[in-house]
């Protein structure tokens, strides 16, 4: 059996090698200042992890060849059609996954994209595993949403697909600005206190410099947790008790099970964010937000945030917002009913 695999991946080899090695090729630099030698025209992109895929996505669905985890049904009805039948390969991203190596070989990739973090251990594990593949790795650099307008514009080249990477860029930058704005508005001794509540019980979150977490300051918003971000995983335990210190004016949330959890454990009660009603539960279709994976769903997930935390210093509208940006990134049309259903809690 082992014989007959090896035999299927490098038949897979020739296959790749003999088509790219007919395709124009041009060189170009990647966001971590590496030269690669690419197709001049790419058709199918693998994203080695949630924020690469979905970048490629937001660029045109048809680029990614396979995905890195399964549809969710729920999620199926905002994406292109095409994204059910696509192979999931995996990837490197959460702990101990990887991809699989065959399903990635039969695929025949015109390129790897990496989200390169900060010259990670995980980055250069991966790119020892991809090197042998023969297959251009090109970095793609998202530390923080503010990388995001590069980032489009970076596609926009690489992909031959300028005129789109401004219209995504654009609306970041002007998500950042209207960002910018409100924050200038309130005096640091008038931000709200936000708790990032992870988990069924609510009983884990995120450092303040953690960027799962980053919408809290992007927002204007006082992340109350403080401490520094290690790894890329997060989810800090805490305790009730420590919750109960903080007495957050704002918890956000994307579990549903902590929403009951939150309105049947009597401690809950007695913080601030509980009792006066400002418990939000972070909307997630087709994908999250607010984080993980962390994608360009936050820019809207930025503008829901300046919603909720400072309605009278903006005049976003929550529901159009959602709809415009649903229209724009993912080229689903929703009527009012359909965005209203995306943020109930």
């Amino acid at each position: 059996m082992r014989q007959s695999a090896g035999k299927l991946l490098i038949f897979v080899l020739l296959l790749w090698a003999v088509g790219y090695g007919s395709a124009q090729a041009r060189q170009i630099t990647d966001m971590a200042g590496r030269t690669v030698t690419v197709p001049d025209v790419i058709h199918k992109i693998y994203g080695t992890s949630p924020p690469a895929t979905l970048m490629a996505y937001a660029m045109d669905p048809s680029l990614v060849a396979g995905l890195n985890m399964p549809i969710k049904p729920d999620d199926a009805p905002y994406l292109d059609p095409r994204m059910t039948s696509r192979p999931v390969v995996g990837g490197w991203f959460g702990q101990g996954r990887v991809a699989s190596m065959e399903t990635l070989l039969a695929l025949q990739p015109d390129i790897i994209l990496v989200w390169w973090w900060q010259h990670s251990a995980m980055d250069e594990k991966m790119a020892n595993t991809l090197a042998p593949l023969g297959i251009p790795v090109v970095y793609m650099a998202l530390n923080q949403l503010a990388d995001y307008p590069e980032a489009f514009d970076f596609l926009g080249m690489l992909l031959h697909r300028e005129s789109r990477a401004r219209t995504l860029s654009s609306y970041a930058r002007q998500a950042f600005a209207e960002s910018e704005r409100v924050r200038a508005t309130i005096p640091d001794d008038a931000r709200v206190s936000v708790y990032y509540a992870e988990e069924a019980d609510g009983l884990s979150t995120e450092c303040h410099t953690s960027v799962h977490a980053e919408l809290i300051p992007l927002s204007g918003g006082e992340n109350v947790h403080r401490c520094i971000q290690r790894t890329r995983v997060g989810k800090q335990k805490v305790s009730m008790e420590q919750v109960l210190n903080y007495d957050p004016q704002v918890i956000v949330a994307h579990e549903r099970l902590f929403f009951k959890h939150i309105k049947a454990d009597p401690k809950w009660q007695n913080i601030r964010a509980v009792q006066q009603g400002r418990v939000y539960r972070i909307p997630n279709r087709p994908f999250n937000w607010f984080d993980r994976p962390p994608s360009f769903m936050r820019l809207l997930g930025l503008k829901w945030m300046l919603h909720h935390l400072y309605p009278d210093h903006t005049a976003i509208d929550i529901v159009s917002e959602t709809r415009q940006f649903y229209r724009l990134f993912l080229n689903v049309d929703l009527d009012e009913a359909a965005a209203r259903k995306l943020l109930a809690p």
